[in-house]
């Protein structure tokens, strides 16, 4: 369960946004910096921002080797206090760099928000984030908050853990959830979700916008653009999402939300498509579920995709 905050009805808040950066974004500290261009960007659009990092490319499987060269059979609990520490090294040189730009920011750790997990230390899952403490460094100071990703704190023991691979993507729309913020940006070396893998697939189709449960789905058999619990908890949350390339500055297009369709978009440079009425969402989902190549819909007939990332 994600806490929703509330607010006073006197209270006059900023529009809030989160963004998210893969490893591969952050991978030196020269990309780093590329980083703080697209969070000044934004801070200059006039958003409260909350930035959530995952570790440089490399650094987890190193810190997971080290454990394992230790003991083949390690404390699951140490291990998340070992692993956890490559997002912290993140976070903290975003932080500096972006005060070197003039940007007041600030590092966070799980433990500092907090947000707390389960025990399942490795592939914790979130029971409750409280966002009042980044809100008020938001209204007090205008600093960016910059989140460790991929980790939380055990809410009875005190414990680090970690989300499982690929968790600071939940971590970020969690944390979206929580601070309500008008959407939830996932950076990526990609520009968005593709019907295959283009760095694999020449041909492969950038979509200008596909549905939660049809994201989901393609997590599910092994997409690697999202990971399966953040599609999951943006499609319970509502949380408008975007995929888009750290490595192109074009801005971004938002339609205006709607709570009649629940979709995500992945386009960030083209118009949004037409929403799709909830019954045909469920013939699509079901049709890929069961494996027919067509079913008839509300308004034409849709055919399975003839492929998905791998």
């Amino acid at each position: 369960m994600v806490t929703r905050l509330g607010y006073s009805r006197f209270e006059t808040l900023m529009p809030c946004l989160v963004m998210k950066f893969g490893g591969t974004s952050v991978a030196t500290v020269e990309r780093i910096r590329n980083v703080a261009r697209h969070v000044k960007r934004e801070v200059e659009a006039g958003y409260d921002v909350a930035v959530v990092v995952s570790a440089m490319a490399g650094k987890t499987n190193e810190l997971v080797g080290w454990c394992r060269e230790a003991s083949a059979l390690h404390d699951p609990r140490e291990y998340d206090a070992v692993v956890a520490s490559g997002e912290q090294v993140t976070s903290g040189l975003l932080a500096i760099v972006l005060q070197d730009l003039g940007i007041p920011a600030r590092s966070w750790q799980g433990w500092q928000i907090p947000i707390l997990t389960s025990d399942a230390h490795g592939a914790a899952r979130i029971a409750e984030i409280d966002g009042s403490a980044i809100r008020a460094s938001f209204r007090e100071r205008r600093e960016v908050a910059v989140v460790s990703g991929f980790q939380g704190m055990h809410k009875e023991t005190g414990r680090i853990t970690t989300l499982g691979r690929g968790g600071s993507d939940t971590s970020a729309v969690a944390l979206a959830a929580a601070l309500q913020a008008k959407r939830c940006d996932i950076y990526t070396d990609v520009d968005g979700v593709y019907t295959s893998d283009p760095r694999v697939v020449s041909k492969a189709r950038r979509l200008d916008r596909i549905a939660f449960e049809e994201m989901l789905e393609m997590a599910s058999l092994g997409a690697k653009v999202l990971q399966v619990r953040s599609v999951e908890l943006a499609m319970m949350c509502q949380v408008p999402t975007y995929v888009r390339s750290s490595f192109d500055d074009r801005p971004i297009r938002t339609p205006a939300p709607s709570s009649a369709t629940r979709r995500i978009s992945w386009n960030s440079r083209s118009s949004p498509a037409s929403p799709i009425p909830a019954t045909r969402r469920r013939s699509r989902c079901a049709a890929w579920r069961t494996g027919r190549e067509s079913r008839r819909a509300s308004s034409g007939r849709w055919r399975k995709p003839t492929s998905t990332w791998t």
